[in-house]
């Protein structure tokens, strides 16, 4: 009898010592492995759904023209996802079980996990440019993080023209903002933009100039 409530004592003691469940801390290598795996595999299936419906939830709010509600929303599903990618440097059992889980995702899962990262943050930049202060670090960090999943998303490279555009660095904006048009040739939005930046960059050129020729005298 002593035994077993020294046993329960010590079950009871995991969570404050390490944040994790009953049923981890009884694990141990035999069977309680497998609950464990199979377990946190539920958990991760259950944050892609989670992750799923915000992103839902977000577009249905874009739609009704409730900005700050839809960023809201896409950014509660992107934090569903975060428990899915692997954290570099970080130790404890929980965050192992998590990555064994993650590493044992269908393709289906996987390619679940990637469009709805790159919905949501398309879908944020959308939001952010309607704002009546535009963030565009903000615009411009969103959108890098589309390309770096779609190397051929317009429209992530035309707001990252813009973004780029408006916080002075017309070289890059330029870049994306060509990108862009050998992706839509014809797209208005895409020429004016190029057209600005020429007329930015050739006036910070004539200014450049004008300064050299004073300081010469």
């Amino acid at each position: 009898m002593e035994a077993k409530q020294h046993s329960i004592k010590s079950l009871k003691s995991y969570p404050e010592a390490g944040g994790r469940s009953l049923a981890a801390a009884a694990g141990g290598d035999g069977g309680g492995g497998g609950y464990r795996v199979g377990g946190a595999e539920m958990e991760m299936e259950a944050k892609i759904q989670k992750a799923v419906d915000f992103k839902l939830e977000g577009h249905r709010c874009y739609k009704e023209k409730k900005f700050r509600e839809a960023i809201g929303k896409y950014h509660r599903s992107l934090l569903q996802l975060k428990g899915i990618h692997v954290v570099d440097g970080t130790t404890g059992s929980e965050v192992n079980l998590l990555n064994q889980a993650a590493a044992k995702l269908t393709e289906e899962q996987r390619r679940s996990v990637e469009s709805t990262e790159i919905e949501c943050y398309d879908s944020l930049t959308a939001c952010l440019l309607q704002s009546e202060l535009v963030n565009y670090e903000r615009v411009k960090e969103y959108c890098l993080k589309v390309l770096g999943h779609h190397q051929d998303h317009f429209k992530a490279m035309y707001r990252a023209g813009i973004a780029f555009y408006h916080l002075g660095d017309y070289e890059c904006a330029l870049r994306y903002l060509r990108d862009a048009k050998c992706r839509e040739p014809t797209d208005t939005n895409v020429l004016r933009y190029i057209q600005l930046t020429e007329m930015k960059m050739s006036k910070t050129g004539q200014q450049v100039r004008d300064s050299g020729k004073e300081s010469l005298g």
